[in-house]
């Protein structure tokens, strides 16, 4: 048996082990008391109030990481003609090319642009985008390239937008790279087709296919500039860099003219650090090159698809519509000419 223990020592430690007892904080002085809390009176006292109302105002930093620019609307348009081509390009699907092409287009034409649409993707997706159905035309760009007997106005449809019209394509499209490879000048034929909508257009976009083939290089020769959409992802950041290389290459043999407009974040979501991060990365790549207009994500686009509209017309005053409008005063403010 042993005895009672002993309840007055702690068990199990020696009374020096005991860290001592430590004085409760004394309780925050009310307002009411002689020496009231600073912060109360400083907000209420009208000096203060003032001063903080006369200092300037912080810049705002854009979702690239730069002061966001203030663009003046474009000025109207007396004459239409001499027309800037430019090239929606990107050998990685699913980065916003189509998309950006109708929306691009639609915003321009708000301005008052005359614009041409070319569907140059076997794919047909810019030409489903505005509600026509492929496989019921009788006339594409492929019977404009490879028959000398059909005329640009055999082949031009209206778009269904005022002052838009398209160039449609399908999967015909797909035999022109075989056939064109042993024709002579293979790399001009579109610069020789369009030729004649220079005089009538003020823009002229051309979709291309997902890929760096000899549709694409038709593309490029033919184009004044290049618009580079590109998805705020990992794997599409990685395969600018060949993009930039056939651009160069083009650029140097075939048309010396040829100019990178801008690269377009699409699919941008803030709210992940993965996307800011590649945002982050773009600009320090390209710097200036990247517009300040960012295209984030938003189901409107696939609705507006389905409707075989443009955003701007299906869902005016959305987030993304306007984001179009805004790209399409960059796009006017790089491209005086146009």
């Amino acid at each position: 048996m042993t005895g009672p223990r002993d309840f007055g020592a702690p068990f199990g430690s020696a009374a020096s082990e005991v860290p001592p007892l430590l004085r409760p904080p004394a309780p925050p002085e009310r307002p009411g008391s002689e020496q009231p809390l600073q912060f109360r009176t400083r907000v209420q006292e009208p000096v203060l109030v003032d001063e903080a109302v006369a200092e300037p105002d912080e810049v705002v930093l854009g979702p690239t990481g730069r002061p966001m620019i203030d663009l003046p609307e474009p000025r109207p348009v007396v004459t239409h003609g001499n027309a800037r081509i430019i090239s929606m390009c990107n050998q990685k699907g699913g980065v916003g090319k189509t998309t950006t092409t109708i929306n691009l287009g639609a915003a321009l034409a708000e301005y008052g642009r005359k614009v041409l649409l070319v569907d140059f993707d076997p794919q047909g997706s810019l030409s489903v985008g505005l509600g026509l159905s492929p496989h019921q035309i009788d006339l594409t760009v492929y019977n404009l390239l490879m028959q000398r007997d059909v005329t640009l106005e055999d082949v031009i449809v209206p778009s269904g937008v005022p002052g838009m019209d398209l160039l449609p394509s399908n999967i015909d499209l797909s035999a022109a790279e075989v056939q064109l490879v042993h024709e002579v000048g293979r790399e001009q034929t579109l610069q020789r087709v369009l030729a004649p909508a220079i005089e009538h257009y003020d823009v002229i976009l051309i979709d291309c296919q997902p890929s760096l083939g000899l549709l694409t290089v038709n593309a490029l020769t033919a184009s004044d500039g290049v618009l580079i959409p590109l998805e705020c992802e990992y794997f599409a950041l990685r395969g600018v860099a060949l993009l930039k290389t056939t651009i160069d290459k083009v650029q140097e043999r075939l048309n010396p003219k040829l100019k990178v407009e801008g690269v377009l974040g699409t699919m941008y979501d803030g709210r992940t650090l993965h996307g800011r991060e590649v945002m982050q990365r773009l600009v320090e790549a390209w710097g200036d090159t990247v517009f300040h207009t960012v295209i984030r994500r938003t189901i409107k686009f696939s609705d507006s698809t389905v409707a075989g509209e443009p955003i701007t017309s299906y869902a005016s005053t959305s987030g993304g519509a306007e984001a179009y409008r805004q790209l399409a005063k960059e796009v006017l403010d790089r491209c005086p000419d146009a």
